[in-house]
Protein backbone atom coordinates (compact mmCIF):
# COMPACT_ATOMS: atom_id res chain seq x y z
CA UNK A 1 0.00 0.00 0.00
CA UNK A 2 1.37 3.26 -1.30
CA UNK A 3 0.99 6.29 1.16
CA UNK A 4 1.79 9.67 0.94
CA UNK A 5 3.98 11.63 3.99
CA UNK A 6 3.46 14.84 4.21
CA UNK A 7 5.97 16.97 5.88
CA UNK A 8 6.02 20.63 6.39
CA UNK A 9 8.09 23.28 8.21
CA UNK A 10 8.75 27.05 8.09
CA UNK A 11 11.37 28.62 5.89
CA UNK A 12 14.10 30.05 8.19
CA UNK A 13 15.51 33.06 6.78
CA UNK A 14 19.39 32.61 7.86
CA UNK A 15 22.14 35.07 7.67
CA UNK A 16 24.35 34.19 4.95
CA UNK A 17 27.29 35.73 2.97
CA UNK A 18 26.25 37.67 -0.07
CA UNK A 19 26.56 36.45 -3.40
CA UNK A 20 28.92 38.28 -5.85
CA UNK A 21 27.66 39.53 -8.55
CA UNK A 22 29.90 38.64 -11.90
CA UNK A 23 31.43 36.16 -11.81
CA UNK A 24 31.60 32.62 -12.78
CA UNK A 25 29.53 30.33 -12.04
CA UNK A 26 29.92 27.02 -10.06
CA UNK A 27 28.15 24.00 -10.75
CA UNK A 28 25.65 22.05 -8.22
CA UNK A 29 24.45 18.20 -8.31
CA UNK A 30 23.09 15.61 -5.88
CA UNK A 31 20.20 13.06 -5.24
CA UNK A 32 17.30 13.55 -3.02
CA UNK A 33 16.30 10.18 -1.15
CA UNK A 34 13.12 10.42 0.76
CA UNK A 35 12.62 9.01 4.56
CA UNK A 36 11.54 5.56 4.05
CA UNK A 37 15.26 4.94 2.10
CA UNK A 38 14.28 5.33 -1.54
CA UNK A 39 14.76 8.07 -4.13
CA UNK A 40 12.24 10.95 -4.06
CA UNK A 41 11.31 11.05 -7.78
CA UNK A 42 9.47 14.96 -7.86
CA UNK A 43 9.98 18.13 -6.47
CA UNK A 44 12.56 21.13 -6.36
CA UNK A 45 15.58 21.97 -5.04
CA UNK A 46 16.41 25.85 -4.42
CA UNK A 47 18.94 27.34 -3.17
CA UNK A 48 18.07 30.40 -0.51
CA UNK A 49 20.83 32.98 -0.13
CA UNK A 50 19.25 35.18 2.31
CA UNK A 51 16.78 36.94 0.86
CA UNK A 52 15.38 34.87 -1.85
CA UNK A 53 15.34 31.54 -3.51
CA UNK A 54 18.35 32.70 -6.41
CA UNK A 55 17.85 29.03 -8.49
CA UNK A 56 15.38 26.60 -8.10
CA UNK A 57 16.06 22.92 -9.68
CA UNK A 58 14.15 19.98 -11.00
CA UNK A 59 14.63 16.95 -9.63
CA UNK A 60 13.69 13.92 -11.81
CA UNK A 61 12.08 10.31 -11.15
CA UNK A 62 15.50 9.15 -9.93
CA UNK A 63 15.91 11.69 -7.18
CA UNK A 64 18.54 13.97 -9.06
CA UNK A 65 19.19 17.35 -9.91
CA UNK A 66 21.89 19.34 -11.15
CA UNK A 67 22.36 22.94 -12.20
CA UNK A 68 24.64 26.31 -12.01
CA UNK A 69 24.56 29.13 -9.27
CA UNK A 70 26.77 32.17 -8.82
CA UNK A 71 29.80 31.04 -6.02
CA UNK A 72 28.45 31.60 -2.62
CA UNK A 73 27.07 30.37 0.89
CA UNK A 74 23.49 28.91 0.47
CA UNK A 75 20.63 27.19 2.21
CA UNK A 76 19.70 24.10 -0.02
CA UNK A 77 15.75 23.85 0.45
CA UNK A 78 13.82 20.92 -0.94
CA UNK A 79 10.01 20.78 -1.73
CA UNK A 80 7.96 17.93 -3.23
CA UNK A 81 5.70 19.00 -5.86
CA UNK A 82 2.43 19.86 -3.52
CA UNK A 83 4.87 21.57 -0.91
CA UNK A 84 3.13 25.01 -0.41
CA UNK A 85 5.76 28.01 -1.36
CA UNK A 86 5.97 29.38 1.76
CA UNK A 87 6.69 25.69 3.39
CA UNK A 88 9.40 23.25 2.49
CA UNK A 89 10.27 19.56 3.36
CA UNK A 90 13.71 20.09 4.37
CA UNK A 91 16.93 22.39 4.20
CA UNK A 92 20.71 21.57 4.39
CA UNK A 93 22.44 24.84 5.35
CA UNK A 94 25.94 26.09 4.90
CA UNK A 95 26.31 24.65 1.01
CA UNK A 96 28.92 26.21 -0.82
CA UNK A 97 29.31 27.04 -4.46
CA UNK A 98 32.64 27.48 -6.10
CA UNK A 99 33.63 29.08 -9.48
CA UNK A 100 34.72 26.51 -12.01
CA UNK A 101 34.20 23.43 -9.67
CA UNK A 102 30.63 21.08 -9.63
CA UNK A 103 29.99 20.31 -6.23
CA UNK A 104 27.53 17.21 -4.77
CA UNK A 105 25.21 18.01 -2.27
CA UNK A 106 22.37 14.94 -1.48
CA UNK A 107 19.71 15.39 0.34
CA UNK A 108 19.43 12.70 2.82
CA UNK A 109 15.72 13.14 4.71
CA UNK A 110 16.52 8.84 5.93
CA UNK A 111 18.97 10.67 8.44
CA UNK A 112 18.50 10.66 11.93
CA UNK A 113 18.27 14.09 12.52
CA UNK A 114 15.43 14.73 10.40
CA UNK A 115 13.58 11.69 11.77
CA UNK A 116 13.80 13.46 14.91
CA UNK A 117 11.97 16.23 13.20
CA UNK A 118 8.42 14.42 12.21
CA UNK A 119 5.65 14.48 15.12
CA UNK A 120 5.04 10.95 16.89
CA UNK A 121 2.37 9.79 13.65
CA UNK A 122 4.61 10.88 11.08
CA UNK A 123 7.14 8.80 12.44
CA UNK A 124 4.43 5.70 12.97
CA UNK A 125 3.98 6.22 9.43
CA UNK A 126 6.86 6.03 8.33
CA UNK A 127 8.40 2.96 10.06
CA UNK A 128 5.36 1.12 8.33
CA UNK A 129 6.39 2.31 4.71
CA UNK A 130 9.84 1.96 5.62
CA UNK A 131 9.25 -2.17 6.55
CA UNK A 132 6.84 -2.73 3.38
CA UNK A 133 9.60 -0.88 1.08
CA UNK A 134 12.00 -3.24 2.54
CA UNK A 135 10.08 -6.30 1.84
CA UNK A 136 9.00 -5.20 -1.55
CA UNK A 137 13.18 -4.55 -2.14
CA UNK A 138 13.82 -7.84 -0.71
CA UNK A 139 11.43 -9.80 -3.33
CA UNK A 140 12.60 -7.59 -6.22
CA UNK A 141 16.21 -8.65 -5.68
CA UNK A 142 14.81 -12.37 -5.50
CA UNK A 143 13.17 -11.93 -8.55
CA UNK A 144 15.55 -10.32 -10.04
CA UNK A 145 18.36 -12.89 -9.10
CA UNK A 146 15.87 -15.65 -10.11
CA UNK A 147 14.97 -14.73 -13.99
CA UNK A 148 19.20 -14.16 -14.34
CA UNK A 149 19.04 -17.89 -13.15
CA UNK A 150 16.44 -18.90 -15.54
CA UNK A 151 18.01 -17.57 -18.17
CA UNK A 152 21.25 -19.68 -17.42
CA UNK A 153 19.24 -22.64 -17.07
CA UNK A 154 17.68 -22.07 -20.60
CA UNK A 155 21.47 -22.39 -21.75
CA UNK A 156 22.67 -24.81 -19.47
CA UNK A 157 19.61 -27.44 -21.14
CA UNK A 158 20.17 -25.97 -24.96
CA UNK A 159 23.55 -27.25 -24.18
CA UNK A 160 22.34 -30.70 -22.80
CA UNK A 161 20.07 -30.92 -25.69
CA UNK A 162 22.97 -30.10 -28.10
CA UNK A 163 25.80 -32.53 -26.09
CA UNK A 164 26.13 -35.32 -29.11
CA UNK A 165 26.83 -32.30 -31.84
CA UNK A 166 29.13 -30.25 -29.46
CA UNK A 167 30.68 -33.20 -28.67
CA UNK A 168 31.50 -34.18 -32.23
CA UNK A 169 32.78 -30.42 -32.86
CA UNK A 170 35.11 -30.93 -29.99
CA UNK A 171 36.74 -34.29 -30.61
CA UNK A 172 36.76 -33.36 -34.28
CA UNK A 173 36.26 -35.45 -37.41
CA UNK A 174 38.28 -38.58 -36.56
CA UNK A 175 36.87 -39.13 -33.67
CA UNK A 176 35.25 -42.85 -32.69
CA UNK A 177 31.42 -43.55 -32.04
CA UNK A 178 32.22 -44.43 -28.55
CA UNK A 179 34.35 -41.22 -28.13
CA UNK A 180 31.48 -39.10 -29.42
CA UNK A 181 28.78 -41.10 -26.81
CA UNK A 182 30.86 -40.46 -23.80
CA UNK A 183 31.69 -36.79 -24.25
CA UNK A 184 28.00 -36.23 -24.98
CA UNK A 185 27.32 -37.44 -21.88
CA UNK A 186 30.27 -35.58 -19.92
CA UNK A 187 28.52 -32.96 -21.43
CA UNK A 188 24.84 -33.21 -19.92
CA UNK A 189 25.95 -34.23 -17.07
CA UNK A 190 27.78 -31.21 -16.51
CA UNK A 191 24.69 -29.17 -18.08
CA UNK A 192 22.01 -31.02 -15.46
CA UNK A 193 24.42 -30.65 -12.44
CA UNK A 194 24.55 -26.85 -12.74
CA UNK A 195 20.87 -26.44 -13.38
CA UNK A 196 20.07 -28.83 -10.44
CA UNK A 197 22.56 -26.30 -8.09
CA UNK A 198 21.21 -23.33 -9.17
CA UNK A 199 17.66 -24.48 -9.05
CA UNK A 200 17.69 -26.04 -4.98
CA UNK A 201 19.65 -22.60 -4.61
CA UNK A 202 15.90 -20.67 -5.85
CA UNK A 203 13.32 -23.50 -4.24
CA UNK A 204 15.25 -22.41 -1.00
CA UNK A 205 15.47 -18.96 -1.64
CA UNK A 206 11.71 -18.97 -2.12
CA UNK A 207 10.22 -21.29 0.50
CA UNK A 208 6.58 -20.63 1.58
CA UNK A 209 5.88 -19.02 -2.13
CA UNK A 210 3.38 -20.59 -3.75
CA UNK A 211 3.89 -18.04 -7.51
CA UNK A 212 7.48 -20.01 -8.36
CA UNK A 213 6.20 -23.18 -9.36
CA UNK A 214 8.36 -22.83 -13.06
CA UNK A 215 11.73 -23.43 -10.36
CA UNK A 216 10.52 -27.04 -9.14
CA UNK A 217 9.67 -27.59 -12.91
CA UNK A 218 13.43 -26.98 -13.89
CA UNK A 219 14.70 -28.58 -10.96
CA UNK A 220 12.41 -31.69 -11.95
CA UNK A 221 14.41 -31.48 -15.64
CA UNK A 222 17.59 -31.24 -14.07
CA UNK A 223 17.08 -34.35 -12.08
CA UNK A 224 15.62 -36.14 -14.91
CA UNK A 225 18.38 -35.62 -16.80
CA UNK A 226 20.86 -36.61 -14.26
CA UNK A 227 18.35 -39.57 -14.04
CA UNK A 228 16.96 -39.19 -10.36
CA UNK A 229 13.85 -40.24 -10.92
CA UNK A 230 12.08 -40.37 -8.31
CA UNK A 231 13.41 -36.84 -7.25
CA UNK A 232 12.19 -35.49 -10.40
CA UNK A 233 8.92 -37.06 -10.16
CA UNK A 234 8.29 -35.63 -6.47
CA UNK A 235 9.59 -32.13 -7.86
CA UNK A 236 7.17 -32.40 -11.16
CA UNK A 237 4.41 -33.37 -9.05
CA UNK A 238 5.04 -29.74 -6.63
CA UNK A 239 5.32 -28.05 -9.60
CA UNK A 240 2.14 -29.42 -11.00
CA UNK A 241 0.21 -28.85 -7.57
CA UNK A 242 1.69 -24.81 -7.00
CA UNK A 243 1.04 -24.13 -10.52
CA UNK A 244 -2.48 -25.49 -10.47
CA UNK A 245 -3.72 -23.94 -7.18
CA UNK A 246 -2.35 -20.34 -8.26
CA UNK A 247 -4.33 -17.56 -9.71
CA UNK A 248 -3.58 -17.85 -12.91
CA UNK A 249 -1.99 -21.33 -14.31
CA UNK A 250 0.54 -21.61 -16.91
CA UNK A 251 0.28 -23.41 -19.63
CA UNK A 252 3.87 -24.01 -20.29
CA UNK A 253 4.97 -24.58 -17.04
CA UNK A 254 1.94 -27.51 -16.44
CA UNK A 255 3.16 -28.69 -19.99
CA UNK A 256 6.83 -28.67 -18.75
CA UNK A 257 6.12 -30.32 -15.49
CA UNK A 258 3.38 -33.13 -16.93
CA UNK A 259 5.74 -33.88 -20.18
CA UNK A 260 8.78 -33.99 -17.57
CA UNK A 261 6.60 -36.14 -15.21
CA UNK A 262 5.53 -38.67 -18.14
CA UNK A 263 8.93 -38.84 -19.52
CA UNK A 264 10.04 -40.31 -15.37
CA UNK A 265 7.23 -43.04 -15.68
CA UNK A 266 8.26 -44.10 -19.08
CA UNK A 267 11.87 -44.31 -17.62
CA UNK A 268 10.72 -46.41 -14.95
CA UNK A 269 8.38 -48.86 -16.92
CA UNK A 270 5.08 -47.30 -15.88
CA UNK A 271 3.14 -46.94 -18.91
CA UNK A 272 -0.20 -46.29 -17.78
CA UNK A 273 1.15 -43.16 -15.69
CA UNK A 274 3.24 -42.23 -18.52
CA UNK A 275 0.78 -41.87 -20.71
CA UNK A 276 -1.86 -40.01 -18.57
CA UNK A 277 1.13 -37.82 -17.89
CA UNK A 278 1.70 -36.82 -21.71
CA UNK A 279 -1.89 -36.60 -22.47
CA UNK A 280 -2.59 -33.93 -19.57
CA UNK A 281 0.17 -32.46 -20.99
CA UNK A 282 -1.26 -32.22 -24.68
CA UNK A 283 -4.53 -30.92 -22.62
CA UNK A 284 -2.88 -28.46 -20.69
CA UNK A 285 -0.59 -27.06 -23.47
CA UNK A 286 -1.90 -27.80 -26.92
CA UNK A 287 0.24 -25.73 -28.52
CA UNK A 288 3.10 -27.73 -28.05
CA UNK A 289 0.99 -31.57 -27.51
CA UNK A 290 2.96 -32.62 -30.92
CA UNK A 291 6.28 -32.17 -29.81
CA UNK A 292 5.30 -33.89 -25.94
CA UNK A 293 3.24 -36.94 -27.88
CA UNK A 294 6.66 -37.20 -30.34
CA UNK A 295 8.84 -37.19 -27.19
CA UNK A 296 6.85 -40.31 -25.74
CA UNK A 297 7.49 -42.54 -28.59
CA UNK A 298 10.97 -41.21 -28.88
CA UNK A 299 11.49 -41.91 -24.93
CA UNK A 300 9.70 -45.54 -25.93
CA UNK A 301 11.88 -46.40 -28.75
CA UNK A 302 15.21 -45.46 -26.67
CA UNK A 303 13.97 -47.64 -23.64
CA UNK A 304 12.98 -50.54 -26.00
CA UNK A 305 9.12 -50.91 -25.27
CA UNK A 306 7.93 -51.95 -29.02
CA UNK A 307 4.51 -51.46 -27.62
CA UNK A 308 4.16 -48.80 -25.89
CA UNK A 309 6.55 -46.95 -28.56
CA UNK A 310 3.69 -48.11 -31.48
CA UNK A 311 1.01 -46.62 -29.55
CA UNK A 312 2.22 -42.79 -28.51
CA UNK A 313 3.25 -43.23 -32.40
CA UNK A 314 0.04 -43.54 -33.16
CA UNK A 315 -1.63 -40.83 -31.03
CA UNK A 316 1.31 -38.32 -32.05
CA UNK A 317 0.23 -39.20 -35.47
CA UNK A 318 -3.58 -38.03 -35.18
CA UNK A 319 -2.37 -34.72 -34.16
CA UNK A 320 0.18 -34.28 -36.64
CA UNK A 321 -0.13 -36.48 -39.57
CA UNK A 322 2.26 -34.84 -41.65
CA UNK A 323 5.57 -35.44 -39.35
CA UNK A 324 8.01 -38.21 -40.85
CA UNK A 325 9.47 -39.11 -38.02
CA UNK A 326 6.06 -40.29 -36.03
CA UNK A 327 5.46 -43.09 -39.27
CA UNK A 328 9.57 -44.54 -38.74
CA UNK A 329 8.87 -44.77 -35.03
CA UNK A 330 5.68 -46.43 -35.69
CA UNK A 331 7.13 -49.06 -38.18
CA UNK A 332 10.38 -49.43 -35.85
CA UNK A 333 7.81 -50.81 -32.88
CA UNK A 334 6.16 -53.10 -35.54
CA UNK A 335 8.82 -54.54 -37.45
CA UNK A 336 9.99 -56.42 -33.90
CA UNK A 337 7.35 -58.44 -34.87
CA UNK A 338 8.14 -59.08 -38.49
CA UNK A 339 8.43 -62.99 -39.10
CA UNK A 340 9.94 -64.82 -42.10
CA UNK A 341 7.94 -66.83 -44.84
CA UNK A 342 9.36 -70.33 -44.79
CA UNK A 343 9.09 -70.83 -48.24
CA UNK A 344 10.05 -67.40 -49.54
CA UNK A 345 12.39 -66.72 -47.16
CA UNK A 346 10.81 -63.11 -47.58
CA UNK A 347 10.36 -61.01 -44.16
CA UNK A 348 6.73 -60.83 -43.79
CA UNK A 349 5.74 -57.57 -41.96
CA UNK A 350 3.22 -57.42 -39.01
CA UNK A 351 -0.20 -55.58 -40.54
CA UNK A 352 0.33 -51.63 -40.35
CA UNK A 353 4.19 -51.83 -40.61
CA UNK A 354 4.74 -51.76 -44.11
CA UNK A 355 2.25 -48.68 -44.46
CA UNK A 356 3.93 -46.67 -41.71
CA UNK A 357 7.56 -47.04 -43.51
CA UNK A 358 5.73 -45.85 -47.08
CA UNK A 359 4.53 -42.94 -45.18
CA UNK A 360 7.80 -42.19 -43.90
CA UNK A 361 9.09 -42.40 -47.42
CA UNK A 362 6.35 -40.36 -48.90
CA UNK A 363 7.06 -37.70 -46.57
CA UNK A 364 10.62 -37.78 -46.20
CA UNK A 365 12.38 -39.86 -49.19
CA UNK A 366 15.90 -38.10 -48.97
CA UNK A 367 15.15 -38.51 -44.72
CA UNK A 368 18.24 -39.63 -42.75
CA UNK A 369 16.25 -43.63 -42.64
CA UNK A 370 15.00 -43.62 -45.62
CA UNK A 371 18.09 -46.04 -46.95
CA UNK A 372 16.57 -48.34 -44.35
CA UNK A 373 13.38 -48.19 -44.79
CA UNK A 374 13.62 -48.69 -48.54
CA UNK A 375 16.31 -52.03 -47.02
CA UNK A 376 13.11 -53.47 -45.23
CA UNK A 377 10.35 -52.94 -47.92
CA UNK A 378 12.60 -54.60 -50.46
CA UNK A 379 13.31 -57.46 -48.27
CA UNK A 380 9.88 -57.80 -47.69
CA UNK A 381 9.11 -57.87 -51.29
CA UNK A 382 6.72 -54.41 -51.04
CA UNK A 383 7.30 -52.05 -53.56
CA UNK A 384 8.75 -49.12 -53.17
CA UNK A 385 7.38 -45.92 -55.08
CA UNK A 386 10.09 -44.09 -57.30
CA UNK A 387 7.68 -41.07 -57.85
CA UNK A 388 7.93 -39.78 -53.87
CA UNK A 389 8.63 -36.32 -53.94
CA UNK A 390 11.25 -34.62 -51.83
CA UNK A 391 10.05 -34.14 -48.55
CA UNK A 392 11.52 -32.03 -45.02
CA UNK A 393 13.89 -34.37 -43.65
CA UNK A 394 13.57 -35.17 -39.36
Amino acid sequence: MKRTLTLGLGILALAVAPVLAQQPMGKIHGQVTNPVGTAQGSGTVSLFDGTKEAYIFPVDTNGQYSGQAAPGTYTLVYRDKDTPKDKQVDHIENVKIVAGQDIEQNDDMSREAYIKTLTTEQQKQLEELRKHNSEALKNNQVVKQINGDLGKVTEDIRTADGATASAQQQLGSGATKDAIVAKASDIKTQAYTDVEALMMKDTAATAGRTDVSILWARLGQAELGLKKYDQSEEDFQKAIAMDTASKKPSPEVQGLAQSGLGEAYARTGKVDQASAAYDAAAKANPAAAPVYLKNQAVIYFQEGNSVAQVAAADKAIAIDPNNPILYYLKGQGLVGNATVDPKTQRIVLPPGCAEAYQKYLELAPNGPYASEVQGILQQAGEKVSNTYRAGRKN
